[in-house]
């Protein structure tokens, strides 16, 4: 879920209070320094020295407030489908929450306080999807998404104990966004990459995009994909009751998991491992129906060799369902070992009570709840525990 407006909003049609001067760019020697603070992958261990296994947070967003000030020129607001279909109400409520919530966002402090409430060890920091910049020229795409990567490799670098990080890539130019995802992983030390579940509203699969080679080189790094959405970019019906987040945000996971299905890429790519926001969206709770469309017609089989959902168990997913039941079935029937603790922080559509929500869970066990609360996410993110 984003908000209206980032911090450093300049645009006068909004009528914000007079907003902080710009933070000045960034020297080319902080970006070296963050690329040195980056720690080294190490052996992965799924405890501490004490035996305790540690709570990890999958989903969890940053706002670099440098790079808001930045881009403020761009007007952002206007490429983004959460702004563009909303009615006034929700985008004055946004813009209300966004004065309420940006030093969470934004800051460190209250960041850590939150998670010592929450009881959470680590978050697994990616950027506010407001930070995208897909509608970019491509090569300014690339720098923005560099000093947006060197943002989060930064902030790990203040706290290594408590964050790793996952950045972001230009989708607008495969080669770009290829070239970048390599800096990420490989200087940086980021654990993967956030990305949209659509680009300027087309498809991932789309061939017009030329995606392919970015999924390839994820596919050869054996790349994490956290796939979080930006509301649903053909939502005018959505615009009432906050509808293209509610409906919005699942509909698009749903849509670009399928196509990531159908269109052969998880085939060709056993090596990633892409994480559904969300809980999934609603592809999650009703893959029957597509496996049904699987057998039933020819056009659902130009493909793919075997059943939908059986691709559809490769996947991960946070554990944001809101209802204890909704997440035993989620759990019940992809796994213990592929449903990971998420917060959405510190979004007002996150969960406040993210371990509170799991231990409802009945009948689930202390592994399986140990998996889910943060065994998991070490695992996949290959996070050091102090021996």
């Amino acid at each position: 879920m984003l908000y209206t407006c980032s911090p450093a909003c300049a645009d006068p049609a909004h009528r914000h209070s007079k907003i902080h001067k710009q933070i000045h760019a960034r020297a080319t020697a902080s970006r070296t320094a963050a690329a040195k603070t980056a720690p080294a992958p190490k052996k992965t261990l799924v405890r501490d020295a004490r035996g305790k296994a540690k709570v990890v947070d999958i989903h969890c967003h940053y706002l670099n407030p440098e790079i808001s000030a930045k881009t403020a020129e761009l007007m952002p607001a206007k490429y983004d489908p959460t702004v563009i279909f909303a009615n006034e109400l929700t985008n004055q409520t946004n813009l209300k929450q966004m004065q309420e919530r940006a030093s969470k966002l934004t800051g460190i402090e209250e960041r850590l306080q939150d998670m010592d409430r929450m009881g959470v060890d680590i978050q697994a920091v990616c950027p506010a999807p407001y930070h995208y910049f897909y509608f970019t020229e491509a090569d300014h795409g690339a720098r923005l998404a560099r000093d947006v990567n060197e943002g989060i490799a930064k902030l790990v670098a203040s706290h290594p104990e408590r964050f790793v990080g996952l950045g972001s890539v230009p989708l607008q130019n495969a080669e770009l966004a290829v070239r970048e995802l390599e800096y990420a992983v490989k200087v940086l030390g980021l654990r993967g990459v956030e990305i949209n579940t659509n680009v300027n509203g087309l498809n991932l699969t789309d061939p017009k995009l030329g995606l392919e080679k970015f999924f390839a080189k994820a596919n050869e790094l054996g790349t994490v994909i956290f796939m979080h959405p930006l509301g649903f970019t053909e939502g005018s019906r959505l615009t009432n009751h906050y509808f293209n987040n509610v409906i919005g945000n699942p509909l698009d996971t749903t849509i670009a998991v399928s196509h990531l299905i159908f269109d052969g890429v998880v085939a060709r790519n056993p090596k990633i491992k892409f994480i559904a926001a969300h809980g999934g969206g609603f592809i999650a709770h009703y893959w029957a129906r597509m496996d049904h469309a699987w057998r039933a017609r020819p056009d659902c089989r130009t493909v793919i060799k075997r059943a939908p959902s059986s691709y559809l168990e490769k996947f991960y997913f946070d554990s944001i369902t809101f209802d204890p039941e909704m997440l035993k079935r989620l759990i019940e029937r992809f796994g213990a070992d592929h449903v990971m603790l998420g917060t959405d922080y510190p979004y007002d559509m996150g969960e406040e009570d993210p371990r509170g929500l799991i231990k409802a869970v009945k009948r689930l066990s202390k592994a399986d709840r140990e998996l889910v609360e943060g065994m998991n996410a070490v695992k996949l993110l290959k996070i050091k525990l102090p021996r």
